[in-house]
């Protein structure tokens, strides 16, 4: 486990961090989706690997991202803790699929990924 960790853990940092922010923004659009179309393992799997990816990604960014990052990342760790009630509530699985949206393109913007395809 710990290996496999290390490995994907490699593989992820070997993208810049403009792409690595991708990642991110994108498996949050992931817990948006899988809130409603998926079984809760499926949304608490991405919520671990988001994690993860944030507290690679994080220490390479600038501070004020990186906060922002953080944050979130500290929300996370709080929807895991309280999972199992949250899942079972309609309104509050509903607040996690919008608050999931808005990280999502809040992480885009910071990506700078977004532009790149407008411009």
């Amino acid at each position: 486990m710990k290996q496999n960790l290390n490995e994907n853990k490699a593989r992820f940092q070997g993208d810049n961090p403009s792409k690595r922010l991708g990642y991110i923004a994108e498996n949050l659009s992931r817990i948006r989706t899988f809130s409603h179309t998926a079984d809760k393992e499926a949304v608490e799997s991405v919520v671990d690997e988001t994690i993860c990816f944030i507290e690679w990604t994080a220490p390479e960014i600038e501070p004020e991202y990186a906060e922002e990052l953080v944050n979130i990342q500290v929300e996370l760790a709080r929807w895991k803790l309280k999972f199992d009630n949250l899942w079972i509530d309609d309104s509050e699985r509903k607040k996690m699929e919008e608050q999931s949206s808005a990280w999502s393109e809040q992480v885009l913007d910071m990506s700078g990924l977004q532009s790149q395809f407008i411009a």
